[in-house]
């Protein structure tokens, strides 16, 4: 009896990853190439996705830790999200996750992760890093797609993809509807730059001993100053992985959604 409780709970298992493979494989692998420099980036079109039909254009930016070339691994967090069946017939959108390579970086920033926690210094009109400059490439691309929205462009993300988020704002300040950071940081002198622009919600955890929550709270001052008025949440028991809270409020998409740019930007 032991021994086919056991079979049935490693071919539950078994199932399970296939079926989570096979979510996964709804992204399409694609890659982008200029200059000598490759993007690979997932896309996960529309259910019954027509090209005569119009979606929204939603970025999403991962974390340092699925950094790489497999492109897989930027999928490990917010992909579910964003492959969940509600949220697809709900909010159907074309939905791309980029992946920036192992020794680089979304933002254009000084990294020391000596010691305890990162340690972050965000350079003042430094160039993109070229995997930024080739995420905006892929986004000036796709804007020129007749079935996406050009009114409906979002970018979120987390950890380094947080930092990427408040960086792209910075350097495409007229594309994006709405953008979702959590727990980044960025250049809180670029912020008047797209603070007006871009509607903002900031997510971080007070107990992240990774990326200092006061990253966030620089970045909502420097919003605030600019005479922005973003949504900010601070878990007050989450630690680093605040993205699995930010991920499971039941408004993120729905305001996220709801936006679109003014005519005259």
């Amino acid at each position: 009896m032991k021994n086919k409780l056991h079979i049935l709970f490693l071919l539950g298992l078994f199932s399970f990853g296939f079926s989570l493979q096979a979510q996964k494989e709804a992204f399409k692998k694609e890659i982008l190439v200029k200059d000598g420099d490759t993007l690979q980036y997932r896309i996960l079109y529309p259910e019954n996705f027509s090209e005569e039909k119009q979606y929204p254009l939603m970025l999403f930016l991962h974390g340092a830790g699925e950094r790489g070339s497999d492109n897989e691994k930027q999928l490990v967090h917010g992909s579910n999200l964003f492959l969940d069946s509600t949220n697809q017939k709900k909010f159907p959108a074309v939905v791309v996750f980029p992946q920036c390579p192992r020794n680089s970086y979304w933002a254009n920033a000084d990294v020391d992760r000596s010691g305890p926690g990162v340690k972050l210094k965000f350079k003042e009109n430094a160039p993109p890093t070229w995997p930024m400059e080739l995420v905006i490439g892929l986004v000036d691309s796709l804007k020129q797609d007749d079935y996406i929205k050009k009114d409906q462009i979002y970018v979120g993300g987390l950890s380094m993809g947080g930092m990427g988020t408040f960086e792209i704002l910075s350097r495409r300040p007229d594309t994006f509807a709405a953008a979702f950071a959590i727990c980044g940081g960025g250049s809180t002198s670029s912020a008047s730059m797209y603070a007006k622009n871009t509607p903002m919600w900031v997510f971080h955890g007070a107990k992240d001993d990774v990326v200092n929550p006061k990253h966030s709270l620089e970045m909502v001052e420097a919003l605030l100053d600019a005479g922005a008025y973003p949504q900010f949440t601070l878990y007050n028991d989450a630690n680093h992985n605040s993205w699995d809270s930010a991920f499971a409020e039941p408004n993120l998409l729905p305001w996220l959604f709801s936006h679109q740019l003014m005519e005259d930007k």
